[in-house]
C-alpha cells in the first residue's frame, strides 16, 4: 500500500530539515535529497500562504525517459496532467507548522504512482528531515538529507 508510494524521489517526494542551534530548530526551507537519492526537492513558503510550506522537484538523477525526452507525469490520476514534465512538479503542498519541529496537515504527491497522500514532516536535525505519506493511519516515511 504505502510501499508503492516510495515517496517518490520525491519523488519524491521528502524534504525538510531541522537543527538545534541555540535551542531553536533550523528553517526547513532549502533543497533536499530524497532517500532514493534520485531527486531533489526545494522546500519554500507557499505563494498563497507564507505560513505553509510547499516543495517542488528541482533535480532528477535521470531526467530523461527511455525515448530521450524529459520524463513526464504519466502516472498522474488526472489525465490532463500526464503530459507535464516531472521536473518542476509540486510535490509538497500546504504543510503547516505544528510545533516542536513538526509539520502536518499537508499533502505529498508521488509521481511514481500518481497518488496524492496526507503528509507530515519532522525535523530531526539541521540536515535531516523525516517525510511521511499516509493513507488513513498507515504511513510510510523517508529520510531526506539537506543539499543546501
Amino acid at each position: 500500500m504505502m510501499g508503492r508510494i516510495g515517496l517518490c524521489g520525491v519523488l519524491t517526494g521528502a524534504l525538510m530539515i531541522a537543527g538545534f542551534a541555540g535551542g531553536a530548530l533550523a528553517d526547513p526551507k532549502g533543497i533536499w535529497l530524497n532517500e532514493k537519492q534520485d531527486s531533489h526537492v526545494r522546500i519554500y513558503a507557499c505563494p498563497d500562504d507564507e505560513d505553509e510550506l510547499c516543495g517542488e522537484i528541482v533535480w532528477l538523477k535521470d531526467p530523461l525517459g527511455k525515448d530521450g525526452k524529459p520524463r513526464r507525469d504519466v502516472e498522474n490520476e488526472d489525465e490532463s496532467l500526464r503530459g507535464r514534465q516531472i521536473l518542476g512538479v509540486l510535490v509538497i503542498m500546504g504543510m503547516e507548522y505544528g510545533g516542536d519541529g513538526e509539520w502536518e496537515d499537508g499533502e505529498i504527491y508521488n509521481p511514481r504512482d500518481g497518488g496524492t497522500y496526507d503528509a507530515e514532516m519532522e525535523e530531526i536535525d539541521a540536515n535531516t528531515l523525516k517525510v511521511s505519506g499516509c493513507i488513513w493511519f498507515l504511513c510510510e516515511s523517508e529520510t531526506w538529507t539537506r543539499v543546501e
